[in-house]
């Protein structure tokens, strides 16, 4: 059986641990305590080591599904998690106070650290549609980042599916 690994990053809030939940075919080991944070999420818990599921695909390809956690005290687990990852997805949280920094922020770090993959998801859009989407492309644009980005339901398989299978795309593209 062929084993791989996908990381999902980004800040707190975007959907790390409910995408994986969403994708993976086993019970999710989580390390989410208590949020001691509120002044910068709501959320009552948080990640503060790593997330972990599985998804198995047709043939036996097996993937390792890592959760990084989104406090920025935490990054030291980042590129450690990252090491051998066939492509990172960056959540970003459409509702949060300036999500195009957040991306900005996600995407220098993790450009630093990682050399593979890199795929976008954009969450919560529903909490607020009249946010333009377009900020996104027109970021990328303007710093010259060729990135696919999408948005996406953490809650739907579908959605989260879809990111990982712009990954295997793009891997399959280049191997040709």
């Amino acid at each position: 059986m062929q084993r791989l690994k996908i990381v999902f990053s980004g800040p707190m809030g975007a959907g790390k641990t409910q995408a994986i939940a969403s994708l993976s075919d086993i019970p999710v080991v989580s390390t989410e305590v208590k949020n001691t944070d509120l002044h910068v999420n709501t959320k009552a818990l948080t990640t503060v080591g790593m997330d972990y599921g599985e998804l198995v695909l047709e043939g036996g390809i097996n993937i390792g599904l890592y959760g990084t956690p989104g406090q920025e005290r935490f990054n030291f687990i980042w590129p450690i998690l990252s090491q051998g990852a066939m492509g990172v997805i960056i959540l970003i949280d459409h509702a949060a106070q300036d999500p195009v920094a957040d991306l900005a922020n996600y995407l220098q770090t993790f450009t630093k650290i990682y050399t593979g993959r890199i795929v976008v998801g954009i969450s919560q859009v529903d909490k607020m549609p009249e946010r333009d989407f377009g900020i996104y492309h027109d970021w990328l644009t303007a710093n010259n980042k060729n990135l696919p980005i999408f948005p996406v339901d953490m809650r739907k398989r579908e959605d989260v599916l879809l990111l990982v299978d712009t990954i295997i795309a793009s891997l399959e593209l280049t191997a040709q």
